[in-house]
């Protein structure tokens, strides 16, 4: 039905909220961020402003917003040039909501395309660049189709409970009939895994609605729902498809640190530790997930897929 009533401010605008503001837009795999590259650190920009500026009707629209800044302008990256001097770019990153978050998998392959594509670092295929985080230091591989990255070491929140059972917690979600076991996997950032029996459960699921999570984790935490594929490996490669909740957004298209803790969790349940390559399908696309010995001694988890920028703007007066 189309209205006669004529069109009324609803609040401020972004100009006034944020003022001028260049910026990107990029996605891994639909994951979409909005990039701003601040290598003087000028651009304090508040969880109020991040918000408006994700807002999908009201603002540019986005899963969170990255700031590029050198790490030495933050704690946690003076932390990290402690031990990584050549760390010189942090990815501060902010969730839709403007809440802040330790890391983004998809976010960091973004981050690094976003990088080369402003000529703040040079990085032909084949070459590495370590980018500091609030999760820690990861190191990027460009590829000739994008980027992995070594995420580094990854562990089961309940130690005990995985080993005991596979199961630490349990969930309520819309849409499911019945409350689930899941797994509690931390990529330096927290993720709740949840089997899913069949393909009608999992494009069953309603995730407008936050899936209640016990016990829930003291910052929440990210909801994986997973569905192995028939059979789990071919040709020596799992394979799983996956949709997730992330905390501080809802559902997105992928989320890079859910992929590595829905393989984690199902190479686990199915003890087939001996597969260390996994594709994972996510309505975005698809991720690629191997196992690697660390130099640390511990087991690491390298992700890989694709980074696009899609355009380029200056938040303005409209």
């Amino acid at each position: 039905m189309r209205s006669t009533e004529p069109a009324t401010s609803t609040g401020p605008t972004l100009q006034e909220t944020v003022g001028r503001l260049p910026y990107a837009k990029g996605h891994g795999t639909g994951n979409d961020f909005i990039l701003v590259a601040d290598p003087l650190d000028t651009h304090s920009i508040e969880p109020g402003q991040v918000a408006r500026m994700c807002d999908r009707h009201r603002g540019i629209g986005g899963d969170g917003l990255i700031r590029a800044v050198p790490s030495s302008t933050l704690a946690e990256g003076r932390a990290i040039l402690e031990t990584r001097p050549d760390a010189y770019w942090f990815m501060d990153y902010r969730n839709a909501d403007g809440s802040l978050s330790e890391m983004c998998g998809n976010g960091v392959r973004v981050f690094v395309h976003f990088l080369v594509c402003e000529k703040l670092v040079e990085m032909p295929v084949g070459a590495t660049l370590p980018i500091g985080t609030r999760g820690g230091l990861k190191i990027v591989t460009r590829l000739e189709d994008g980027y992995a990255v070594d995420m580094g070491a990854w562990e089961f929140i309940h130690a005990q409970a995985a080993a005991t059972n596979g199961l630490d917690s349990r969930v309520e979600t819309t849409g499911l009939a019945k409350v689930r076991g899941a797994l509690s996997v931390s990529m330096g950032n927290p993720h709740t895994v949840v089997a899913i029996a069949d393909t009608g459960e999992l494009e069953g699921i309603e995730l407008t609605s936050t899936p209640a999570v016990e016990p829930l984790p003291p910052h929440g935490t990210n909801v994986e729902y997973v569905l192995a594929a028939d059979p789990l490996v071919s040709g020596g490669r799992g394979s799983v498809r996956m949709r997730v909740h992330e905390r501080g957004v809802g559902e997105t298209l992928s989320c890079g640190t859910g992929a590595c803790a829905a393989a984690i969790a199902t190479r686990h349940w199915a003890q087939a530790h001996d597969i260390r390559q996994w594709s994972v399908q996510v309505p975005g696309g698809e991720l690629g997930v191997g196992f690697v010995d660390g130099p640390d001694g511990l087991e690491h988890v390298v992700l890989s897929g694709p980074a696009v920028l899609v355009s380029r703007g200056e938040v303005s007066a409209s």
